[in-house]
Formats: C-alpha cells, structure tokens, sequence
C-alpha cells in the first residue's frame, strides 16, 4: 500500500469511527446568521461582542449567531523547503495526515471542502465540492509536491484569499510559520485557524559538533560547530520568533496549535477543535 493509500485509510478509519469526526460541531466556525444581542456571560467568546451597542449600555453585550447548514472549511497547505525535514517523519507528511483527517471531518459532517497549496504563489487550487473524492485529491496534490528549494510569501497567500473567498469561510492554515504571517485583514472576514507543524529538532537540536547543513530552501551549505554553545543560542532564537508569531495570532484573534511530527495528529487536531 503506497504512502497516500496509508494516509487516507488511517485518516477515515479515525474520522468515520469517531475519533476525530464524532463532534458534527467539530468546526466552530463563525459562518452563522445574526439573530440578536444579549447580555455577556462569562465564558462567551469576545470576538462577538458588539462594541457599538457595550459603549451605548456601558456593558458588554455580544451577537447571538444560529449556524449555517453549511460551513465553508478551506485548507491551506503552505509547502516552502523548511517543511522537507523531519526526525521522525517530513513535516511535509504530517500537513498532508492533517488535510486528509480535517477533509474526511468537514464531508462527515456535511460542510464544504476546498483546499489551496502555496509557496510563494499559488500552487494549486482544488474547488468547493462535498464529495469525497476530494480528500484523496487534496491529499495526493499535497504529497505529490516537491517543496525543497520553494519559499513562502505570505503576502501572496493573504491576498489570494482574500480576494478569492467571498462566502465567509473556516480556513485552516498548515505550515510550518518560520516567518511572520500578517493575517489581520483575512482574519476580519473569515474565521483562520493557524495549525503550526514543527518537529522537535527543529525546535532545540541535539549537539552535533562540525557538521554541515544544507537549506531545503535556497539549498546553501552552511558548515560549522554545533556545540552547546551555538545550540543553545539556535533555540533561543527559534522561541523569541515563536513568542512574537503567537503574540500576533492572539492580537489578529487567530486560533493556533502546535502538531508535532512525533505526535499523533489526530488527538492535536482535536485539542484545537474541542477546546481539550
């Protein structure tokens, strides 16, 4: 059984037995109908307070939505060389589990699947469709793709999206986000969810001492002593920029998680689809 039939098997079995998929709520979108205003209550989500009318009453009152029969989920596999490493396994893989078990999720629970791959363009585009032959093609486009020596531009894919989705819309964001996204514009019209994959080693490296590494974007040879010293110095950097990306996701009101390549996507995806 080849790579994509393993995933996509995997990926069911856990959806349609209900690991994953059981919740048909899985998704809290925010593509509902306005219906009124009442009073806040500890424990609502702030994002649907509605400030005209808290400044008028001097308290806080936030919008009640019923749920649309349909969501809008769309995936975005954002595939630049960074995500061809892995320890384990490619962090490459794992966006593609990922697609796969959040594709079989929004078809089980009758929503509208579509899916956008990008480096620092728009690689592929798969459109809106409830069948579910479109997870094996949003899966199979993912693994297919060859990201070593691609970048990322987030400009691009922020204003591709923006301009392309016109249904408001649940987006799902799976990369790796070594760079700073800037969502804020896209994040007003849609609900974004910024699923950050990452592998351990990427995070605080082992000691390697001379070695040579080679960017899976550019494809430079950087050479030098990884010891304790350097290593310690790497990962301090890695979780200063990782402080600031988060910082920004709380500021543009962008759920995120991290899923690790070691780790079982499944249990990770439900932790930031069911609050666990």
């Amino acid at each position: 059984m080849g790579k994509l039939q393993k995933i996509l098997v995997r990926a069911r079995r856990q959806v349609f037995s209900e690991t994953i998929g059981n919740n048909p709520s899985i998704f809290q979108g925010e593509g509902y109908d306005f219906i009124e205003l009442r009073e806040y209550m500890p424990g609502d989500d702030i994002r649907h307070i509605d400030w005209n009318i808290t400044a008028k009453m001097q308290k806080p009152f936030i919008k009640i939505f019923r749920e649309e029969r349909e969501l809008n989920v769309v995936l975005v596999s954002i595939l630049n060389g960074s995500v061809y490493f892995g320890s384990q396994r490619f962090k490459h893989e794992v966006i593609a589990e990922a697609a796969a078990l959040l594709g079989f999720s929004t078809l089980k629970n009758g929503d509208i699947l579509s899916s956008y791959i990008f480096t620092d363009t728009l690689i592929a585009h798969a459109k809106p469709s409830k069948k579910i032959h479109q997870v094996q093609k949003i899966t199979g486009d993912i693994l297919a793709f060859d990201p070593l020596n691609q970048k990322v531009d987030f400009k691009v894919i922020a204003d591709t999206l923006y301009k392309r989705l016109k249904r408001k819309s649940l987006i799902l964001v799976l990369g790796d986000f070594f760079e700073l996204p800037d969502f804020r514009l896209l994040a007003k019209k849609h609900e974004v969810v910024a699923l950050v994959v990452r592998d351990l080693y990427e995070e605080k490296p082992p000691v390697m001492g001379f070695s040579s590494l080679v960017d899976p974007e550019s494809g430079a040879v950087l050479e030098g002593d990884f010891n304790e010293k350097s290593v310690q110095e790497y990962t301090k950097k890695v979780n200063i920029h990782d402080a600031k990306l988060f910082d920004t996701f709380k500021k543009d009101q962008i759920r995120f998680s991290k899923i690790y390549t070691h780790a079982n996507v499944g249990v990770a995806l439900r932790r930031v689809f069911e609050g666990q």
